[in-house]
């Protein structure tokens, strides 16, 4: 099982864990990626998969204190983060510029 942060633009979000299968946490960070963008995951494949596939990982809530590292974090309302990770990976994340964020 892999952890997803999710970081949600809503003014009450809490920016859960949640854990996925390999297969699952796949589907959401193709090719090695480790950050997505929930508008472009729903590019990438069928609704009906991923709907089916949040279904399932919605109901493995990891408590903060029991998360053993964050393997992805999924962005929902946050548009305007996707200019820091071009690449969609977490190490990689750059200020506009270009320059490194680390």
């Amino acid at each position: 099982m892999k952890n997803i942060q999710i970081f949600d633009g809503a003014d009450n979000a809490v920016f859960d864990i949640f854990a996925a299968t390999d297969e699952e946490f796949g589907l959401i960070f193709p090719n090695g990626t480790d950050v997505a963008f929930i508008d472009e995951v729903y590019q990438t494949q069928p609704s009906r998969t991923l709907d089916a596939t949040f279904t399932e990982i919605w109901e493995r809530r990891v408590p903060k204190s029991r998360a053993m590292g964050i393997h992805g974090i999924l962005f929902y309302e946050c548009e305007h983060k996707k200019v820091y990770y071009p690449t969609r990976r977490d190490e990689e994340a750059v200020n506009p510029s270009g320059s490194r964020l680390r």
